[in-house]
């Protein structure tokens, strides 16, 4: 599941994204031995991290109070990093204010900037991204000169991961790669930082659906690791071999890769690498359908995510248990561990995430044949996804806002010191003229020569910046994967068509509405757990070709999210509607999918609904509340057995009385006899 996989990756990155390593102030001879002390404990760690963190409390328990700044900063930083290691988030929080406190009271400009790099992890990981962003944005704004390549690998692994929680793969890629860079340049535990920065790609790449680039970056890294005996590391790169692996198909050696990281983390005292084994493993067998080994491995993981109070990690246990359970006839208890993550995820604003386990509850529902509840729990999912999409977009405004504010002061800063460097050149001219009054007409002459390249080089530029810009502007309304359009496309052309629709057909005399067909694909989740996420893609870029080939020119196809997709027919003839949805579902289903050599049957279930509503005038049923009705025929499509399409084809009672009854529960009205219902059946499965 997404939850699963998004935050075994997340919490295994940010376990080696927050390894501290020592600095590199000016030692005096006195500091040498506890510096030396302290290099050999974070050395420890890399093998036994549990024997490290006692040596190191007991280290700085010790510690006179004249110890030298060095020391004492030093200390903080490695006591960070072992803390979040063994699993212990509070204490590492704790040393990371402390660290600042200390840095600030020393005028420390550099390990103020480490400290607050460390801080804007906490805010990632408890999901605060605008307080990460603003954090991370103050921290380069002062360093932007800043040469330190501890400083800047630092920053750029937060920025990746960062960009990689909100999903915006692209920069966070290039960040990672800028801390990879930066990494090779460390003076000390080059090799250390080196495969942490590739372990962190390596994440990145599987996320991105390229596996093959994933593996050819893991197999850098153990190439790297026979210069560095890293048991940490090593467990990690395990976790993302494994990983990829699993996205590939190949789950037996997915599995390998797992055990080899669990014993790791045992042999070394890592126990957040042993809970992240640990839930690969269950997921595997969850997969496999193995699910009394799903149960044991979700137990496991659960008792030892507790034991470092790892909230994260014991609801995703939690989460493996109850659908282990449930592969396993035991549905009360299934269900009650997983309506009881569910509720602790709202509570915690990780609504995302539980919209992802509310969708699998309801499969498990479907699967024993428990239709009434599966259709209940898929309109609870409905619900949430409407709510997250009108606070995802809230979000994504805010964002970009504050990161155009943080380019323009960029660009701010960088005007200044132009101003000024012209500023200074003018003086230097003026007073050349004074000097060397009779070369002037030469200095006119080449100014002009200079004025004319310069005017030639800032047309090419902005001929670059126009392409740039045309290709910025056709992916942002496209679905990168299928090439259809997005949602966002969608939204903004209903926000032109809204004000202009009803003026339009009175002007034209015509009684020809839109039509909207919202189609999911049947058991997708099927399609990828047996065949692979890789023939997923393939299936969802075939439909797409399928879908244009079925509509007409002047139709729109959307990829709306996911499995779903959305077909916009304006000025549809309100009497071949049904026959175009038919098209639609025929178009899909009566011929499988082929990938590689395996025949993939695929079907999808619509409903659908005109625009205007049967004539309810749009001010009262708009686009959305139209699409929401079509969304709830497709839910009734799915608990009537799939590969078919539902569709409102009007009103039989007057809209005021029928509306409040439909936008609650169209069931209800189809029971009550206030509104028409069309159905489309899809093409017949052998």
């Amino acid at each position: 599941m997404s939850m699963k996989l998004t935050a075994t990756i997340w919490r295994a990155c940010l376990s080696f994204l927050l390894c501290l390593l020592l600095g590199y102030l000016p030692v005096q001879a006195s500091e040498t031995k506890e510096l030396t002390k302290l290099a050999e404990i974070l050395t420890l760690s890399d093998n036994n991290n549990a024997e490290a963190l006692r040596q190191l409390e007991a280290f700085k328990q010790a510690l006179p109070a004249d110890t030298s700044y060095a020391v004492r900063i030093e200390t903080l930083k490695t006591l960070v990093s072992l803390y979040y290691d063994a699993g212990k988030i509070k204490s590492s929080d704790a040393a990371v204010a402390e660290l600042l406190q200390l840095a600030e009271e020393h005028g420390d400009k550099d390990g103020v900037a480490i400290a607050r790099i460390a801080a804007s992890y906490k805010a990632i990981d408890d999901g605060k991204m605008d307080l990460a962003f603003r954090q991370l944005q103050q921290v380069r704004d002062s360093v932007q000169n800043n040469q330190n390549p501890e400083v800047q690998m630092r920053l750029h692994s937060a920025l990746g991961s960062a960009y990689y929680v909100i999903a915006d793969f692209e920069p966070s890629l290039k960040h990672y790669l800028e801390a990879l860079h930066f990494a090779e340049q460390l003076p000390k535990r080059r090799i250390e930082n080196t495969l942490r920065r590739l372990d962190s790609v390596a994440k990145l790449y599987t996320v991105m659906k390229d596996p093959e680039k994933s593996m050819a970056t893991i197999h850098q890294a153990l190439s790297l690791a026979p210069q560095a005996h890293l048991p940490k590391t090593l467990a990690s790169l395990s976790i993302s071999e494994g990983i990829a692996l699993s996205t590939l198909g190949r789950d037996d050696e997915a599995l390998v890769a797992y055990q080899r990281a669990l014993k790791i983390g045992i042999d070394a005292g890592l126990p957040n690498t042993e809970v992240y084994a640990l839930i690969n493993i269950a997921d595997h067998y969850l997969i496999k359908k193995d699910f009394i080994k799903a149960e044991q491995y979700s137990r496991l993981a659960m008792a030892r995510a507790e034991q470092t109070d790892d909230v994260r990690s014991i609801a995703i246990g939690k989460v493996n248990l109850g659908f282990a359970l449930g592969g396993q006839g035991k549905i009360a208890p299934a269900v009650e561990l997983i309506n009881a993550v569910i509720k602790e995820l709202k509570a915690s604003d990780a609504k995302a995430d539980a919209e992802g386990v509310i969708g699998e509850l309801a499969n498990m529902y479907e699967r024993a044949g428990m239709y009434k509840e599966a259709l209940a729990t898929l309109r609870q999912q409905q619900s949430l996804s409407d709510e997250l999409f009108r606070s995802d977009r809230a979000k994504a405004v805010t964002m970009m806002q504050e990161q155009f504010n943080a380019k323009q002061r960029e660009k701010q800063i960088e005007l200044l010191a132009k101003e000024n460097a012209l500023k200074d050149a003018d003086i230097r001219n003026r007073r050349l003229q004074l000097i060397i009054s009779l070369l002037a007409a030469t200095i006119t002459v080449l100014a002009g020569v200079f004025i004319l390249l310069l005017y030639h080089r800032v047309r090419k530029t902005n001929l670059q910046l126009q392409e740039v810009n045309s290709q910025l502007a056709f992916h942002a309304v496209r679905d990168p994967l299928t090439g259809l359009y997005n949602r966002r496309s969608f939204v903004d052309l209903m926000n032109v068509r809204t004000t202009q629709a009803e003026i339009e057909r009175r002007a034209q005399g015509e009684n020809n509405p839109d039509c909207l067909i919202l189609m999911d694909i049947d058991h997708f989740k099927q399609i990828n757990d047996t065949w692979g996420h890789v023939a997923g893609d393939s299936v969802l870029k075939e439909i797409a070709v399928r879908l244009k080939n079925a509509v007409r020119d002047t139709d729109m196809v959307l990829r709306w999210g996911g499995e779903e997709f959305l077909v916009y027919s304006p000025q549809s003839n309100p009497a071949q509607v049904s026959s175009l949805v038919e098209r639609v579902l025929r178009a899909i289903g009566e011929v499988p999918v082929t990938v590689g050599d395996v025949q993939i049957p695929v079907t999808v279930t619509a409903g659908f609904v005109t625009l205007p509503f049967s004539d309810v005038p749009e001010n009262v049923c708009g686009w959305e509340k139209a699409l929401q009705i079509a969304d709830m025929a497709l839910y009734l499509g799915k608990a009537h057995g799939r590969n078919r399409a539902y569709g409102i084809a009007r009103l039989l009672a007057p809209y005021e009385q029928v509306m409040p009854v439909l936008e609650r529960d169209l069931s209800a009205a189809i029971n009550a006899g206030m509104v028409a219902l069309i159905e489309v059946q899809g093409p017949a499965r052998e």
